[in-house]
């Protein structure tokens, strides 16, 4: 196996915020030795160019979706497991939106014996991908609520004992009694409690933001204050319990603001933004992603569905000032009939983990929106800290940001393909691990 020397990498400290120069040595795809740049090169290894390489902690995903058990047709946890490692990431946090629901510890039970009936290292069927994984985690939200029906608690101290990461529904819990115990009981746990902000009575059947566009393509509008009465309303409940309160997938500038106030005072919460909200408005909608995502895709519908411009910046702004801790994947894959019926109807959600750090990076880094200490900030340490596991983490991927490829069968460890990026060129892939 070739032995490769690489020099002058870039290599990001996200949890200092330094960046230095080293020289990394990698075989196949291991990084196998990093020393100071002024390391003497080994005398069998093969030197290639490293500036443009970026050595950095392994990503980490605050939440997503497995499709097993109870829709293996979508994903399996191979799968799922297989394309987070390919994408960079070492921990990742699963809903307990699975069939059956991560709502007692027997399901737990489950997983962790499918999780080791996998494994997570053959990857040798890719010639990018990683053979060497390094320190990789699954871990696991439990469920708040029975079946996620937002009608009556689970046993949480089962489901804290059985070992889950938190708690979530991975939807709304429109019952603010129910909530408010939740609260409660989560303070004894304290374990973070992760919380979609949305009333769904302003919803309603809102398919795309409210405005003039949702209009003008006869789309159902869902307001924005959907989600920003959602979040004040979380805020006021805030200062009488001590859990730590995590609010997922904030899409509007309205939230932010909102956010960015609870934490002045000093209220114990974090907050995330889905990536896709970072890169896409809601005018991607009306046309599309040229050249082969088309105007009403279905694979542009989200939840919550894209903002306008504004709040795509504001997103931007937020994640760049700290007021958005974190960058999740929201990873969710569906089968191609789930995802060839209309706009409305299709359900939301798209694939994400080989995507989001190459898109990310060509859309905001290299356009200087972020710098790379910020983005890797998003991605790597506050995820961690959000999940309440410790910020600095042993393994380190190999990323090219310069490596093109294109997004289709063949260059995923996934067999879904439900992304506005199907097709489409882009720069950008993780080469080795180290861990």
């Amino acid at each position: 196996m070739e032995t490769q020397c690489r020099p002058r990498v870039r290599y990001l400290d996200p949890l200092q915020g330094r960046e230095t120069r080293v020289t990394v040595i990698v075989r196949g795809n291991s990084v196998v030795a990093v020393e100071d740049d002024a390391y003497s090169i080994p005398p069998e290894a093969v030197v290639l160019p490293g500036e443009n390489l970026l050595l950095a902690p392994s990503l980490a995903d605050l939440y997503s979706y497995s499709g097993e058990p109870g829709h293996e047709d979508r994903e399996t946890l191979g799968q799922l497991i297989k394309t987070a490692i390919a994408g960079g990431f070492g921990d990742i946090a699963i809903l307990p939106n699975t069939d059956p629901p991560l709502d007692r510890p027997q399901t737990l039970q489950w997983l962790e014996q499918r999780l080791n009936q996998i494994g997570h290292g053959d990857f040798h069927h890719q010639p990018q991908s990683l053979e060497n994984s390094g320190q990789f985690q699954c871990h696991w939200w439990g469920s708040v609520t029975q079946s996620n029906q937002g009608k009556q608690l689970t046993e949480w101290g089962e489901l804290d004992q059985a070992g889950v990461i938190g708690f979530s529904d991975g939807g709304a819990i429109q019952d603010w009694r129910l909530l408010q115990r939740a609260l409660e009981y989560g303070a004894m746990a304290g374990k973070p409690l992760a919380l979609v902000p949305l009333n769904s009575s302003l919803r309603g059947n809102g398919v795309m933001r409210e405005g003039p566009l949702a209009i003008q393509l006869g789309l159902s509008p869902d307001p924005v204050m959907s989600e920003t009465a959602a979040i004040a309303s979380v805020l006021e409940l805030l200062p009488h319990y001590s859990i730590p309160v995590h609010l997922m997938r904030i899409s509007t500038a309205r939230g932010v603001e909102l956010i960015a106030q609870a934490k002045s005072q000093g209220l114990n919460c974090t907050a995330s933004v889905n990536w896709h909200h970072l890169l896409l408005s809601n005018g991607a909608i009306a046309k599309g992603l040229p050249p082969h995502t088309p105007h009403y895709d279905p694979n542009l519908r989200f939840d919550p569905p894209l903002g306008n411009e504004g709040d795509r910046l504001a997103l931007i702004e937020g994640v760049k000032n700290g007021v958005i801790d974190a960058i999740a994947v929201d990873h969710q894959a569906f089968t191609y009939e789930e995802k060839t019926q209309t706009f409305a109807e299709t359900p939301p959600g798209a694939i994400g983990y080989e995507l989001i750090l190459p898109c990310l990076w060509q859309q905001l880094v290299a356009t200087q929106l972020l710098t790379p200490i910020q983005l890797w900030r998003a991605l790597s340490v506050n995820p961690r800290r959000c999940l309440g596991l410790p910020a600095v983490t042993n393994s380190r991927i190999l990323f090219d940001p310069d490596l093109p490829w294109t997004v289709e069968r063949g260059t995923l460890q996934t067999s879904a393909y439900n992304s506005p990026w199907w097709g489409h060129s882009l720069k950008g892939r993780v080469v080795a691990w180290e861990g």
